[in-house]
């Protein structure tokens, strides 16, 4: 996506996973499922329910995804919050024109439990075209990388900077940093729940997000009707980038992304309603479509997902 951050946060990546190049499909996908921009794996077992506890509150959300006015694809984000633990699954498809040439499209996972943030155990991502593919699992224990593989490995760039052991500590992955859960013993749609940075490492590059409050404002959509905040987002990159890549350097300069958050009934959690990032080829949005909430939906428990998201011998 001619390097849009969040890569899916990536809200907001100017350097997404890749080896050299990557595809043009492939960038969109990642922008999604990083997006469309946090536990030790051990805790991350699946524990039985007591008798009498409550399901876990779940939501669903569908979004439509358009670039420079375009609808281009769709995606999906189901999450499950039982107590102090979470597991999210995002799913995305390039659709129309785009999507029959290149037939795009890629998943991601990440568990782990939260409380003033996320802290993530366990982190798999992959996307697929007719031509390419990539894939990143991680395993994160009290915010610091474990372990990390990498389908196919990166080609070590003389122009990259280095990431080194330090830049892999006290960090989240894309996937969780869509959860942002209340800050304090404050309302949820509290203007203070934007104001926060999101030091995201996707197993490759290390890049901060920095949301600020810009306003609260009315939505209605299939689903949810009322308040959410609408938080300006600013890219910082750390380490895995090529500085000097023009991508980078429109990102970091980028004063046109915001995110909308909206709160998820039952928990003390927000979920992006809407996320929009200018590129250079146009602006991106990723929208809801459809938000629905309850004990349904694809997320199933988050004591199987979990299990599912851990990486082999962890």
């Amino acid at each position: 996506m001619a390097r849009i951050p969040w890569d899916a946060i990536r809200i907001m990546s100017a350097t997404p996973v890749r080896r050299t190049t990557k595809p043009l499909t492939t960038r969109l996908l990642g922008v999604v499922l990083a997006v469309a921009a946090l536990g030790n794996p051990a805790d991350a077992a699946p524990r039985g329910k007591r008798a009498g506890a409550a399901a876990p509150a779940t939501v669903a959300i569908d979004y439509g995804i358009n670039l420079a006015g375009l609808p281009i694809g769709t995606a999906r984000l189901a999450g499950a919050f039982e107590r102090d633990r979470y597991v999210m699954d995002v799913s995305a498809v390039l659709t129309g024109l785009v999507g029959a040439i290149t037939g795009g499209k890629g998943s991601a996972r990440a568990s782990g439990t939260f409380a003033a943030a996320p802290q993530p155990g366990a982190f798999s991502i992959a996307t697929h075209t007719a031509s390419s593919g990539i894939a990143v699992r991680m395993a994160v224990a009290h915010g610091n990388v474990v372990q990390a593989e990498i389908t196919p490995p990166l080609i070590d760039m003389q122009d990259r900077v280095p990431v080194t052991t330090a830049d892999k500590r006290g960090i989240i992955d894309p996937v969780s940093a869509l959860l942002m859960p209340a800050q304090g013993r404050g309302e949820p749609l509290d203007p203070g729940n934007c104001n926060r940075t999101l030091p995201v490492f996707d197993g490759a590059t290390r890049f901060n997000v920095v949301l600020s409050y810009a306003e609260t404002r009315d939505v209605q959509k299939p689903g949810y009707a009322g308040p959410v905040l609408v938080c300006s987002a600013r890219y910082q990159a750390v380490a895995g980038h090529r500085p000097d890549r023009p991508g980078v350097k429109f990102m970091e300069e980028n004063r046109e992304m915001s995110v909308w958050l909206a709160p998820v009934e039952g928990t003390r959690v927000l979920i992006p309603l809407r996320i929009s990032v200018l590129t250079t080829i146009g602006t991106n949005i990723i929208e809801a479509t459809r938000w629905s909430q309850g004990a349904t939906g694809t997320a199933g428990t988050a004591g199987a997902s979990v299990a599912q998201a851990s990486l082999p011998g962890q």
